[in-house]
C-alpha cells in the first residue's frame, strides 16, 4: 500500500509541507491533529475536506485528533477573514461543540484499539492558563516582526478593518495548542487548509524552542469552484452537514449539480474511491456528459458518509417519485425536506370537511392573481395537484386526497411549486 503522503499527492491535496513529511508518513506511525472552529453547531461542506483529511489519516494507520476550539473559538481565527468575527459566549461555543462532535463521529473510529480517534477541546488548557503565565512562558518565544509576516496577519493589516489585539493573539494560542498536544498525546503533525500554514509553522517553532523536538505540518489547497465561486455557497445559503439545516435531499442535489470540470477533483477530495474508479468516471464525463454518472456517484458517496447509506436510497426514491405521478406514496417528511425552500400556505382542515375547489385553492395560494386567471390556467392544463394535471375548472379536492392527510403539492407549469399545509 502507498503511504498517506502518496495518497494525498495523487488526490491533489498537498499544497505545502515540512521537509520530513513524505518520509515520516511512509515509515512511521504518527499522531496528527486538525482544528475545527466552533462558530456554528454544524460543520458545512467547506469543512468536509478537513474532516476527510482526518479520516484518511486514520485509514492509513495513523492516530487522528480533532481539536474543537472551545478556547480559541472565544477569540476567533483571523485567517482568511476580512473583518473580525462576532465573538461567541462560552454557552454558544459549548452548544456548537456538541453538534460538531456528533458529526465527526460519522467519519472517525473512536473504538479501534490500534489507532483510535480522539476529540479534544482546547478550552481544557487555554481556559485554565493565566495571562501572565502564558505571556511569560509562551509569548516570549515570538517576535512581533515574525508575527507581522504571517499571511493571516499581514492581509488584515492591509484591510480597512485592521486587526484587533484579540485576533493578533490567535496565532500564539494555536501554537500553544500544538505544544499541549505534543505533551499530552505525542502529537507530531498538524494538518489543515493552506490558510493555516502560518499558524502551523508558529506551532512548529514553539515546540522546537520549548521541547527541542522537530514536529511537522502539511496543508492542502483552499477550495474554490473553477468558476471562481466560493465552495459550499448556493443561492439559498450555506450547505450544512446537519440534516435539520440542509436536508439529505438538498445535500444530494448540491453534489449532483457539480459542474463537469469540477467533478473529477471533487471525487478525489471528498470520496474514498480509487484512482482507477475516478479515472473511469472522468471518462464518462467526457464521453457521456448528459448521463451525469460521475456527479451521481459523488452525491451518493457524500450523502452516505454524512447521513448514512439508507439516506441515499431515500433521496433517490424521492427524486424519482417527485417527477413521476406517484408522489402520494412518499412520506410527508420527505416531501417537506425536498421542498424546504418552497413557499407554502396553511389551510384549516375545516375548509376541507366537504371539499374545496381547485380554482379557489390556486387563487388562495397566489399561484394566480385572480380566480379568473386560476380558471384559465386549469383549463389550459397549466396546474398540477400532487403531480397530476388538472383540466376541470369545476374540480374539487377533499381531505382524503391530501398526502398523509396533511399536504397538497400544487404546481404551476414546469417549475413553480407551492405547498398547501392542512392544519
Amino acid at each position: 500500500m502507498s503511504s498517506l503522503f502518496d495518497e494525498l499527492m495523487w488526490r491533489g491535496l498537498v499544497h505545502e509541507h515540512t521537509e520530513e513529511m513524505p518520509r515520516l508518513l511512509s515509515t512511521s506511525h504518527v499522531t496528527a491533529y486538525i482544528g475545527f472552529d466552533p462558530t456554528a453547531s454544524s460543520l458545512h461542506v467547506g469543512s468536509l475536506l478537513t474532516v476527510m483529511g482526518l479520516a484518511r489519516l486514520q485509514r492509513f494507520g495513523h492516530s487522528p485528533i480533532a481539536v474543537v476550539g472551545g478556547g480559541t473559538g472565544l477569540i476567533g481565527d483571523p485567517s482568511g477573514k476580512t473583518q473580525e468575527r462576532t465573538l461567541l459566549s462560552a454557552e454558544q461555543v459549548e452548544r456548537n461543540l456538541q453538534g460538531i462532535r456528533g458529526q465527526l463521529e460519522r467519519f472517525l473510529d473512536f473504538d479501534v484499539r490500534s489507532n483510535p480517534a480522539r476529540i479534544v477541546n482546547n478550552a481544557d488548557w487555554l481556559c485554565s492558563s493565566s495571562l501572565l503565565a502564558f505571556l511569560r512562558d509562551t509569548g516570549k518565544h515570538f517576535t512581533v516582526n515574525v508575527m507581522l509576516q504571517k499571511e493571516s496577519v499581514s492581509r488584515r493589516l492591509e484591510s480597512e478593518e485592521g486587526l484587533s489585539f484579540t485576533e493578533f493573539s490567535y496565532l500564539l494560542l494555536q501554537a500553544y495548542d500544538f505544544l499541549q498536544l505534543f505533551d499530552r498525546y505525542g502529537c507530531t503533525v498538524q494538518m489543515g487548509g493552506s490558510d493555516q500554514w502560518g499558524n502551523i509553522t508558529a506551532g512548529i517553532d514553539l515546540v522546537r524552542k520549548m521541547r527541542a523536538t522537530r514536529v511537522h505540518g502539511l496543508v492542502w489547497p483552499l477550495l474554490k469552484t473553477t468558476s471562481g465561486a466560493k465552495f459550499g455557497k448556493t443561492e439559498v445559503g450555506t450547505v450544512w452537514l446537519d440534516a435539520a439545516r440542509t436536508s439529505p435531499y438538498r445535500l444530494y442535489q448540491f453534489w449532483l449539480n457539480t459542474e463537469d470540470r469540477d467533478v473529477g477533483e471533487y471525487l478525489r477530495y471528498f470520496t474514498f474511491r480509487s484512482k482507477d474508479e475516478i479515472a473511469n468516471l472522468e471518462v464518462s464525463v467526457r464521453e457521456r456528459p448528459a448521463g451525469r454518472e460521475a456527479q451521481r456517484e459523488l452525491a451518493r458517496d457524500v450523502v452516505a458518509l454524512v447521513h448514512g447509506r439508507d439516506q441515499v436510497g431515500r433521496v433517490e426514491r424521492a427524486s424519482e417519485v417527485l417527477f413521476g405521478e406517484d408522489i402520494g406514496s412518499l412520506p410527508v417528511e420527505d416531501i417537506l425536506s425536498v421542498f424546504d425552500d418552497v413557499p407554502s400556505t396553511e389551510v384549516p382542515a375545516s375548509d376541507l370537511t366537504g371539499s374545496i375547489g381547485i380554482v379557489d385553492l390556486v387563487a388562495r395560494t397566489a399561484l394566480a392573481p385572480s380566480k379568473s386567471e386560476a380558471r384559465r390556467l386549469v383549463q389550459s392544463g397549466g396546474i398540477y395537484v400532487n403531480n397530476r394535471r388538472q383540466a376541470d375548472p369545476h374540480g374539487r379536492l377533499t381531505l382524503d386526497q391530501a398526502i398523509g392527510g396533511r399536504l397538497f403539492v400544487l404546481r404551476k407549469g414546469a417549475r413553480q411549486n407551492h405547498l398547501v399545509l392542512v392544519v
